[in-house]
């Protein structure tokens, strides 16, 4: 594991708000009529406006700045024409590298008015990923995040999709260990701890889990075409639990 020393996780920090400032102007920039491709340049903007790099762009070969994920689609959606539409559920997944540490973190936002299952299901995905952040403390196991974000979600009657994890992240966008949102059958179940930073991102979908990629070769949607909702926080791990560095306003 590669655990961080304080000031790696101030660095750490900072690149992480920028990426939740983003997401917090992005309420103002995301409504009906306004293009994928359009939320993906002002998010690009806004990146090399903060000094920071895009961290997908280019990223094993994705085209765009931000992976944006529409109704059915789950994450990697490539943004385009498509227009956003009054009832959609958007969820934006951005990444930065900042001063050689990435940031990471995603939302989904209601557009307009929703159906109340939607709208429980955002409820329920942004409260699995808090469930996880609850436990991600020092002396505890990797597993007993993924076991708070799938009780949490199950008791619900939704499912959490199993082909894409949370990650560790510093000086990569990508490092160990991968943290799956449901519990493995793997005995591999290290223990958490100080200086470890997460990327914990709960992927849920309202009917099965089981999801299949397009022929875009990145846009994964839900094996049965049912609703997919998205949030992330990057958290370092502490002995009195996780501190969240992706918040625009640090405490």
């Amino acid at each position: 594991m590669n655990l961080k020393t304080p000031e790696e996780i101030e660095r750490l920090r900072e690149a992480n708000r920028i990426v939740a400032c983003i997401l917090d102007d992005l309420t103002k920039v995301i409504h009906p009529g306004v293009t994928t491709e359009d939320v993906d340049r002002f998010v690009e903007r806004r990146i090399r406006e903060s000094g920071a790099e895009p961290a997908f762009l280019g990223y094993r070969g994705y085209p765009a700045s931000t992976c944006i994920s529409i109704n059915e689609q789950v994450v990697h959606g490539i943004p385009g024409p498509r227009r956003i539409r009054k009832g959609d559920l958007v969820s934006v997944d951005i990444g930065v590298r900042y001063q050689g540490y990435y940031g990471d973190a995603a939302r989904t936002y209601a557009i307009g008015r929703i159906q109340p299952k939607a709208r429980r299901l955002l409820q329920v995905t942004e409260e699995a990923l808090f469930r996880g952040i609850e436990v991600a403390r020092a002396g505890n196991r990797l597993y007993d995040i993924s076991r708070a974000i799938q009780s949490w979600v199950e008791r619900h009657g939704f499912s959490v999709v199993r082909e894409f994890v949370g990650h560790g992240i510093g000086r990569e966008l990508h490092e160990e260990p991968q943290v799956p949102n449901y519990v493995p059958p793997s005995p591999i179940n290290p223990v958490l701890e100080e200086g470890m930073v997460l990327a914990l991102e709960p992927m849920v979908n309202a009917g099965g889990y089981r999801v299949k990629v397009l022929s875009d070769g990145w846009t994964a949607v839900t094996a049965d075409g049912s609703l997919s909702a998205h949030f992330e926080h990057t958290v370092a791990i502490t002995a009195d639990g996780a501190d969240i560095l992706s918040l625009c306003s640090q405490p």
